[in-house]
């Protein structure tokens, strides 16, 4: 076990992607083993010392940033316990790095299918926010890929399920066995959308237990190991980079391409665009949307493919002798690496401005999708400050991200956001399809489930940490525990 209390040392596990300022805690400590992370919990639970657990620091709203007590770092919890190539499942410790894991499987022809965008986020982490990708249009979030959970529980008790195992209605009362004593748990009984969220806990009529503890920030244990589902790696890849010289065309394409199965949708709208040509002015001038997909496939079908692929993209009037096509490992990571160069051209826009972006994470059902696109256009236009619409169109996912000069268009911008969130709720939509509440969208949680449900959430929280110290105001308010 480490421990460090050294502020100059330990000031890095108090930031993480969202700009959240103002973290501190009294030490840093990083457990080797089971029975040293149990003893800190236990050490902490009787002085009432809030926990924070702290992954590789991607996230975006401020989960791992800790405001006073403790921070257990998992980085030396990081062992691929076994890849089993005939089951198709790995056992692993919550700090395995996603590109080592990926690396690891390589070997072996196999993926791990949903694939979230942050290579470098840690296999725990993606389990608390139910982390997703582009390629979630085909396989869907992590919480498909979870066989398994062990969690140690604030209380020490260990907590080690399967899927299957216990199956829970929403509003039902559930013993949960432990070694020496049951628990008792209320779940809660509020209705989640039909799509694709992160956005508190997973309840639902007739749900495996373990699905509460996939999305969980932090909040209810602390994940000692998982069992993932795997994937065959696919024979090959193809990827495609298609301008469309309207926004409406490529909506259009959208909607056809989505019967194609490809493993991924990504749009980038004509400011993403606009900000793209800095760096890559080889970029169609003309082109006001982008779509990125990508295609798995069989070498013997790649010509019937390709065929295909072409036809639905002339037939949207893409902008095919300025498009992009890769299908080598090496051609697909430059369309892989320009795809990605856009957050980090935002982020150099966020340093020069000194105001931190306002970025939405909503979803809304693939009918409402197109009224969702249109409220965004409408009010931004009508704001007047920079911003770009980016992300998983597949899913009916974008994200709004504003990009503020000064304190009074930061204020705007966050008013704005709540009419964002306002509308999609209306439409059935997710105010976080990826990424979590953590600490930063506690109001727009209230907005999708009201107060009352809010509550509920609490509630479940304390019958599983009774000392209410771990990831205090991740999801909700730490007032409501009292």
């Amino acid at each position: 076990m480490i421990i460090k209390t050294d502020p100059d040392i330990i000031k890095g596990y108090f930031e993480d992607y969202s700009g959240l300022l103002g973290g501190h805690a009294d030490r840093v400590i990083l457990p080797d083993n089971e029975k040293e992370a149990r003893d800190i919990l236990l050490e902490a639970s009787a002085k009432k010392i809030p926990v924070t657990i702290s992954g590789g620091g991607t996230g975006v709203t401020g989960a791992r940033i800790p405001f006073g007590g403790w921070v257990i770092a998992t980085e030396n919890l990081n062992k691929i316990i076994e890849i089993n190539d005939k089951a198709f499942t790995a056992t692993l410790q919550p700090g395995v790095r996603l590109t080592d894991l990926e690396n690891e499987l390589s070997k072996k022809g196999l993926t791990y299918l949903p694939d979230p965008t942050e290579p470098n986020a840690f296999l725990g982490g993606t389990i608390s926010t139910n982390a997703s990708g582009a390629k979630g249009f085909k396989y869907g979030p992590t919480r498909n890929y979870i066989k398994r959970l062990k969690l140690l529980l604030s209380t020490g008790d260990v907590i080690n399920i399967k899927r299957g195992d216990y199956l829970i209605n929403k509003g039902a009362f559930f013993s949960l066995p432990l070694k020496n004593k049951e628990i008792k748990i209320r779940m809660p009984d509020y209705s989640m959308p039909e799509i694709k969220t992160a956005a508190g806990y997973y309840i639902k009529d007739d749900m495996d237990l373990v699905d509460l503890f996939i999305g969980h920030e932090g909040t209810l244990g602390f994940i000692l190991e998982a069992d993932i589902a795997l994937g065959i790696r696919p024979e090959a890849v193809m990827s495609f980079f298609s301008f469309f010289a309207s926004e409406g065309d490529a909506i259009g394409f959208v909607r056809a391409a989505k019967a194609h199965k490809a493993m991924s949708l990504e749009y980038m709208d004509a400011n993403s665009l606009s900000l793209l040509r800095t760096k890559y002015p080889n970029m169609p001038k003309s082109a006001k949307g982008l779509i990125y997909f990508e295609q798995d496939y069989k070498k013997e079908s790649e010509s019937r493919l390709v065929d295909s692929w072409t036809n639905l993209l002339e037939k949207h009037k893409a902008l095919m002798e300025d498009s992009w096509f890769a299908d080598s490992d090496k051609e697909r990571m430059r369309l892989k690496e320009l795809r990605h160069a856009l957050p980090d051209i935002v982020n150099e826009i966020v340093r020069k401005n000194r105001m931190p972006k306002v970025g939405t994470d909503i979803a809304v059902p693939d009918g409402r999708f197109k009224e969702m696109l249109e409220f965004y256009k409408e009010k931004l236009a009508s704001l007047g400050i920079d911003y770009v619409i980016f992300g998983h169109i597949g899913e009916s996912h974008m994200h709004v991200n504003m990009l503020p000069k000064t304190e009074e268009e930061f204020k705007k911008s966050r008013l704005v956001y709540t009419e964002f969130v306002k509308k999609a709720v209306s439409l059935g939509g997710t105010v976080s399809a990826e990424h979590g509440i953590g600490k930063l969208k506690h109001p727009f949680l209230e907005i999708m489930y009201g107060k009352d449900n809010i509550k509920q959430m609490a509630i479940l929280k304390k019958s599983l940490d009774p000392s209410c110290i771990l990831g205090l105001d991740n999801i909700f308010p730490k007032e409501l525990l009292k």
